[in-house]
C-alpha cells in the first residue's frame, strides 16, 4: 500500500548501504539502472521494463548533503505510520446518501487514530450517495489490532439523514481484511435518532493474509529534453523462487502523476507490499501511457526492504 512519497533534489545522496546477491542484511538497498526511454515514439517502442540490480560502485553519488536530514526524517516518519483502506458503503434506500461531513474512528488494542474526516473519496466525486462504495485512505501510526470503529456525521447540508450498510478496513501491515457491517441509518429522524455509531468486526467476515512490508523506492528521472511523465508509473517487485508482488501504482492521483516524474526529479516513495524476502533479483517497472506527456526517460532505481519500525 502506498504511503506516502516526497520530492527530493538531484543532488542529494542516496542512502551509504550494502548491495550484493546474497545479502541478508535489512539495510542493504538495491540499485537498478535503467537510462532508457519508456516511450512509444522513442528507443524500441517499450514502455514496461525489467531492471536487474548492480552494485552501487556503477552508481554515481554525489557527497554527502546535511540538507537532506529534515526531508528525509519526515519520509521516515511517515515509514513508521500504517495505511488503512477504508471502504464505506451507503445502503440502497430512498434517502440513504449523505451531503453531511462523515468521520470516523479507528480504535486498536494500542491506541486509536482521533477523528479523522472522510473527504476525498478516490472513486466517487460526490461520496455518501445511495448503493455506492466510497473509498478513503487513513494514515495512523500503529494502533495495532482494530477492536472497533466509530463513525458518524456533523448533521450539516441539505440532506444530512444517512444509511450506512457497512465499513470495510484493510489492513495491509496487519495482514487482515476486517467487516463493520451497521444496515442502520444515522439520522436525527430516523431509527433511535443517533448520528453515530460504533460497530465491532464481523469475525466470520474477517479476511487474513500475509502481513505487507513497507518498501522505500526511490526513483530518478533523467536530464534530458522531455524526460518527464505524466503518466501512471507502476512497478513490480521480484524475489527469489518466482515471489512477487502486485503490480502498484506510485501515484495515488492524477493530480501526483502531475506533481512527480519530472525531468531531472528524485522522487521517494514508502509502499507496503508483499515481502518477496531479503533478496530482490528483478523488478518490472513502468507505465500505462494515455495522455499528452506519456514518454519518460528513467535513469534509475534504488529500492530498500524496510523494518517495520520504519529503519
Amino acid at each position: 500500500r502506498l504511503l506516502t512519497s516526497r520530492r527530493a533534489p538531484r543532488e542529494q545522496p542516496p542512502v551509504k548501504s550494502c548491495v550484493s546477491a546474497g545479502c541478508c542484511c535489512h539495510s542493504c538497498r538495491y540499485y537498478f539502472p535503467c537510462q532508457r526511454w519508456l516511450a512509444v515514439e522513442e528507443d524500441d517502442g517499450q514502455i514496461v521494463r525489467e531492471l536487474v540490480p548492480v552494485d552501487e560502485a556503477f552508481v554515481k553519488k554525489d557527497s554527502e548533503n546535511d540538507g537532506q536530514s529534515l526531508a528525509t526524517l519526515g519520509l521516515e516518519q511517515k515509514a513508521k505510520s500504517t495505511t488503512y483502506t477504508v471502504k464505506v458503503k451507503t445502503g440502497d434506500k430512498k434517502n440513504a446518501g449523505t451531503d453531511a461531513n462523515v468521520f470516523i474512528t479507528l480504535y486498536g488494542s494500542k491506541d486509536d487514530t482521533g477523528i479523522v474526516s472522510l473527504k476525498a473519496s478516490k472513486i466517487n466525486k460526490n461520496k455518501f450517495e445511495r448503493g455506492k462504495v466510497d473509498v478513503f485512505t487513513v494514515e495512523s501510526v500503529d494502533i495495532g489490532n482494530l477492536k472497533k470503529i466509530k463513525i458518524g456525521h456533523d448533521n450539516t447540508g441539505n440532506s444530512t439523514g444517512w444509511f450506512l450498510e457497512w465499513v470495510e478496513i484493510d489492513a495491509p501491515s496487519l495482514g487482515q481484511c476486517l467487516k463493520f457491517p451497521c444496515g442502520r441509518w444515522l439520522d436525527k429522524s430516523e431509527d433511535d435518532g443517533a448520528i453515530e455509531r460504533i460497530i465491532f468486526p464481523a469475525e466470520l467476515q474477517t479476511t487474513e493474509y500475509i502481513p505487507f512490508v513497507p518498501y522505500e523506492i526511490t526513483v530518478y528521472t533523467s536530464d534530458i529534453f522531455g524526460a518527464g511523465t505524466d503518466a501512471d508509473v507502476f512497478i513490480v517487485l521480484y524475489g527469489s523462487d518466482g515471489i512477487c508482488t502486485q503490480q502498484k501504482s506510485l501515484c495515488l492521483n492524477k493530480r501526483e502523476q502531475r506533481m512527480y516524474f519530472e525531468r531531472n526529479s528524485v522522487n521517494q516513495f514508502i509502499v507496503e507490499l508483499e515481502d518477496v524476502g531479503d533478496i530482490i533479483e528483478k523488478i518490472r517497472i513502468g507505465h500505462r501511457g494515455g495522455g499528452l506527456n506519456s514518454g519518460w526517460h528513467l535513469d534509475r532505481v534504488a529500492i530498500r526492504r524496510l523494518l517495520p519500525n520504519g529503519k
